[in-house]
């Protein structure tokens, strides 16, 4: 498994992935009144504002991930340059990118639940890792993926309640 994902996913845990995936709008709806939106997690990383964007584009993307893997026979799924998506976040309302986050987990954890072990097994290739993977080890990968950032969040949080 590459070291990224394996790390990712290994936030997560022994705990469900789609309760965690569940409880984070509710998590970022808490920090939120604590979020400097330029402020970064650490210097030369991202800001607040940035990483929220980058949830809100993430549930996007990784949604329709879900959808062409339950639509295709061993689909190729299409990679995206984070950072490159992220270079148009300056200008964005980070409630905005809330917001839009919030209504895309609730429609993508619609799509999940009602997943039988058959869909979760349903394979997909991921041309960058190389690697042929499960779409249970996206919607795993997912859940972790808000913990990474959920962790920067609360950094930045904590940093500002310190003034």
């Amino acid at each position: 498994m590459d070291p990224y994902l394996a790390r990712i996913i290994a936030l997560l845990g022994k705990d469900d992935p789609l309760a965690s995936l569940a409880a984070m709008p509710r998590r970022l709806e808490e920090l939120l009144p604590r979020l400097e939106p330029e402020k970064p997690y650490a210097p030369g990383k991202w800001s607040a504002r940035e990483i929220l964007c980058h949830l809100a584009d993430t549930e996007m993307a990784l949604g329709f991930r879900f959808r062409q893997i339950l639509a295709q026979d061993n689909p190729t799924v299409q990679p995206f340059d984070q950072d490159a998506w992220a270079a148009r976040y300056g200008g964005l309302p980070m409630e905005l990118a809330y917001d839009a986050f919030k209504a895309l987990r609730a429609w993508n954890l619609a799509l999940l639940r009602g997943l039988s072990e058959e869909d979760l097994a349903r394979s997909y290739y991921h041309p960058e890792r190389e690697e042929w993977e499960s779409l249970h080890l996206l919607v795993c990968f997912l859940a972790g993926h808000d913990l990474n950032h959920l962790g920067q969040l609360e950094v930045i949080a904590s940093q500002s309640a310190q003034g």
